[in-house]
Parts: C-alpha cells; sequence; structure tokens
C-alpha cells in the first residue's frame, strides 16, 4: 500500500487519487531566464521517478509542468542584454528542454504562459465576481488575502504578521501581503489588453489556470521545490479553491528538499550556481540522473565531486551488471532445470524485489530501494556469474530492467537488440590493440583504450583477455 506526506497534512497518507488508474500531476517548472541548474534538475528527476513508479504501479500518469516565459526576471534580463524578452525565453526554453531531454524525463504537456493570456483573464475575472479579488487605480488586479479564510495552513505561517508583503509592496494594495494576479503595464514592458487596462499576468495566477485547464478542477499531485511553498503554492491554493469553490483542489502537495553545494546554499550571490549545460561536459547525464534518482525527494542533497564520482561508480556497476547479464544469455543454452543454488537465488531475487516495492511504497524511499538494487549487482557479481545458470541470470537481467523503470539510466542497454554493426565494429578494434598488446606496441594500446573510454567504452585486461562494457 502506497503512503504519501502530504504537506498540507504534515504526515504520510494512504495514496487514493482521485480516479481510480489514474493519477493527474503538475509540477512547477522554470521560469525561462537563464540556464537550467543541478537545484531544478533536483526537481525535475524527483518527480519523474515518482511518476515512473506510479506507472509501473499500474497507474495512468498525466504529467503536466508549465515554463513561465514572461516574468519580471526575463524582462529584467532583456533590458540587461539589450534584446527581446522573447528572445530571452525562447534561447533559455530550448536549454531547458534539451537538458530534460539529457536527464531522460518525458512531460506530457509543458503549457506556457503567454499560449494562456485569455484563460488567465477569465479565472481573474471569476475572482472578481465572487469578491476574492479587487482592481487597483493603477489597473492591477490583486487577491485579497483576508477574504479567504484559509490562508496560511499549506506552509504552516497562520498569522498575518507571517505573511509579511510581496516584494513590489505598493500603497495602492488593501493589505501587503495581498498579491498581484495582474499586473498594470509600465513603460517598455511587454502588455496583453484585459478588462482592467493593458498588463501581464502575476507569477500565482499562471499555475492555478494552466493545471486547471489541464487537469481539471481538482487533481490529485501538486510537486515543486520546498523553496515555493510559501509564497507560490500558498497562493496558488488560495485563489483556485476560493475561485473554483473546492477543497482541497489539490489532494496530496508533495515538495522536493533542497540542493546544496558543498554544504551551502545555491545561490548567485555566493556564485555556486551549477548549470546543467556545464556539469554534462564532465558527467554523464546518467551518472547526473542516478545521483539525484536515488536521494529521497524530501532530502537535502548536497553537490560535490564525492557525490558524483560515487554515481558513477554506481552506474558503472550497473551497466556492467547488466551487459555481463547479456552475454551470459548469448551464451548460454536456455533450461528449465535449476541447481540448488539456482534456486537459492530465485528467492533470493524475490526477496530483493518485495524490498524494492515495499521501499517505493513507503513516500517513495528510493534511497532505500536502491539499497536493493545494488544487492542484486553483488549476487550478480559474485555468484549468478561464478557458475551462470541461464534461467537465473535471465531472472536477473529482469529485475534489474524492472528496477531501471524507475531509474531511467539503463536504457540503452535494454532497448539494444545485439548484435549490433556497433558492437562487431568494437570487437574488432578490440582484437587489434590485443595484437598491438602482444606486439609490445603499449603505447599505441593505451592510445586505443583512452580512445574508446572517451566514445563511453571501457575496456577491462583479465590477462590476455579483453572484454568491453558501454557506459
Amino acid at each position: 500500500m502506497l503512503r504519501v506526506y502530504n504537506t498540507l497534512s504534515r504526515r504520510l497518507e494512504v495514496f487514493s487519487p482521485l480516479n481510480p488508474g489514474t493519477v493527474l500531476m503538475y509540477v512547477c517548472g522554470p521560469t525561462v531566464y537563464d540556464y537550467t541548474h543541478v537545484g531544478h534538475a533536483r526537481t525535475y528527476v524527483a518527480f519523474d521517478v515518482i511518476k515512473r513508479y506510479l506507472r509501473l504501479k499500474g497507474y495512468d500518469v498525466v504529467h503536466v509542468q508549465n515554463i513561465t516565459d514572461i516574468d519580471d526576471k526575463i524582462i529584467r534580463r532583456s533590458r540587461e542584454e539589450g534584446r527581446s524578452w522573447r528572445e530571452v525565453a525562447d534561447e533559455f526554453t530550448r536549454d531547458y528542454l534539451e537538458v530534460l531531454e539529457k536527464l531522460n524525463i518525458k512531460v506530457d504537456l509543458h503549457p506556457r504562459v503567454t499560449e494562456h493570456i485569455s484563460e488567465i483573464i477569465e479565472f481573474i475575472g471569476l475572482l472578481l465576481e465572487k469578491g476574492y479579488a479587487y482592481v487597483a487605480p493603477s489597473g492591477s488586479v490583486y487577491f485579497d488575502v483576508d477574504s479567504y479564510g484559509d490562508y496560511g495552513r499549506l506552509s504552516g505561517r497562520l498569522s498575518k504578521e507571517e505573511w509579511g508583503q510581496e516584494q513590489e509592496y505598493v500603497k495602492e494594495k488593501k493589505h501587503p501581503y495581498d498579491f498581484a494576479l495582474w499586473k498594470a503595464a509600465k513603460p517598455g514592458e511587454p502588455w496583453w489588453e484585459s478588462p482592467w487596462g493593458p498588463g501581464r499576468p502575476g507569477w500565482h495566477i499562471e499555475c492555478s489556470v494552466m493545471a486547471t485547464l489541464y487537469l481539471g478542477e481538482r487533481f490529485d499531485i501538486h510537486g515543486g521545490g520546498s523553496d515555493l511553498i510559501f509564497p507560490h503554492h500558498e497562493n496558488e491554493r488560495a485563489q483556485s479553491e476560493a475561485a473554483l469553490g473546492v477543497k482541497p483542489w489539490v489532494r496530496y502537495w508533495l515538495h522536493t528538499g533542497m540542493l546544496t553545494v558543498e554544504g551551502q546554499k545555491m545561490s548567485k550571490s555566493l556564485g555556486n550556481i551549477v548549470p546543467l549545460k556545464d556539469l554534462f561536459r564532465e558527467w554523464q547525464p546518467e551518472v547526473v540522473r542516478l545521483w539525484l534518482a536515488t536521494v529521497h525527494y524530501r532530502s537535502v542533497v548536497n553537490f560535490s565531486d564525492a557525490s558524483l564520482h560515487q554515481a558513477g561508480r554506481n552506474y558503472e556497476r550497473l551497466a556492467n551488471a547488466v551487459q555481463a547479464l547479456q552475454e551470459v544469455l548469448r551464451k548460454e543454452e536456455y533450461s528449465f532445470k535449476l541447481s540448488d543454488e539456482g534456486r537459492k537465488l530465485l528467492r533470493e531475487m524475490a526477496r530483493l524485489r518485495r524490498g524494492f516495492y515495499e521501499a517505493m511504497d513507503e513516500d517513495f524511499n528510493v534511497s532505500k530501494a536502491f539499497s536493493y538494487v545494488y544487492e542484486l549487482t553483488s549476487i550478480v557479481f559474485s555468484r549468478i556469474l561464478e557458475k551462470p545458470e541461464a534461467a537465473v541470470a535471465l531472472r536477473a537481467l529482469a529485475l534489474l530492467e524492472e528496477f531501471n523503470k524507475v531509474l531511467g539510466v539503463l536504457d540503452k542497454f535494454f532497448s539494444r537488440a545485439p548484435p549490433l554493426p556497433l558492437d562487431q565494429l568494437i570487437e574488432l578494434i578490440v582484437e587489434v590493440r590485443k595484437r598491438l598488446r602482444k606486439a609490445r606496441e603499449y603505447e599505441l594500446a593505451d592510445w586505443i583504450r583512452e580512445q574508446l573510454l572517451k566514445q563511453g567504452v571501457r575496456l577491462y585486461d583479465r590477462g590476455e583477455e579483453t572484454v568491453w562494457r558501454l557506459l
């Protein structure tokens, strides 16, 4: 039975979606004013793991992740660089989508704010009609926080003193903590027509509108980083439940833990922002994904060379286990007959599979679940490969493929249908290198090893024989 931690209730709850068999999930995406960094990836990978596990459990998951393509930060950068806000948004949207592709994350719907202006205006009109919002003299529209009686419960900030004030506090607001739904146009800024005059959407309203438009007036999971709980998600919840007259608007609020860099909070002021485009020059995307995918989504993640080196070793071990088992199955004849040791190994693998699911069922505890994956690789190297039996190797390979449906880092090994021309080419290169070693041409043999490694092929010399593995 799957249980998840709901930020709203601050406790573990049995997971029961609104419609049996279907999970509707909205995750806050990027504001595209800069390159996607490792802190963003922490959240995107975490919710991809959650989605993958739900699908493995048999749910049909609809995953919506927005793109904020108009915002103060985008406008500011466009002015600094002397180009249009649209150019800025388009450039960093491309970067974001490229990152998702490299991290093997597939989002079902990617709505953009500028494509939903009419729906946003309609939603704001509904809030005005119901008395939850007001139009200021400037033409800006604000949400009246005092009109919504349950404000602060999601974040735990239950007093007005804790609500503070929006960054852009202006005297035309009734209260300093009221927030903008529509911002009146300023000179030189992009704007759209509305019943209250030219302007553009506030930040919080976009997610309410797009989540509701694509998932309905109520849905199952709303996700994002813990830094979004207040004010963003608090404001989303308030305006959505007020406009739609539903409670709860979202059944389960899930939030990822922070990412730190060498123990410090990641921030521009500290100069420790790590863009993914730079990280991928040093580390394979699969290694970055495995590092992020094997940390519990609510835990704090610390970025360090040591953590990525460990993830690299873990990834190589997984890749080697898969390829070694595939080699066994290419060589061994299939037989239904099992030794006593083979039957014992099958029972142990059943235990590992059960442990994996039990860990994931406890609030998606992927760090504990990965311990069973790692234990399986230990069994592969220490016992299965020692005295190979096709039936045992096949079961171990199938189990690794099942685990990978959540981890998402071994797809290229399972999608291959050997033998491929690539395999034959690598075998030929390995044979050339073998002959060079026999001729004591070690410098050239080492150069071949280094070049293959740069292409993602690692060689292992075992006496006079050499085996290769894809990384």
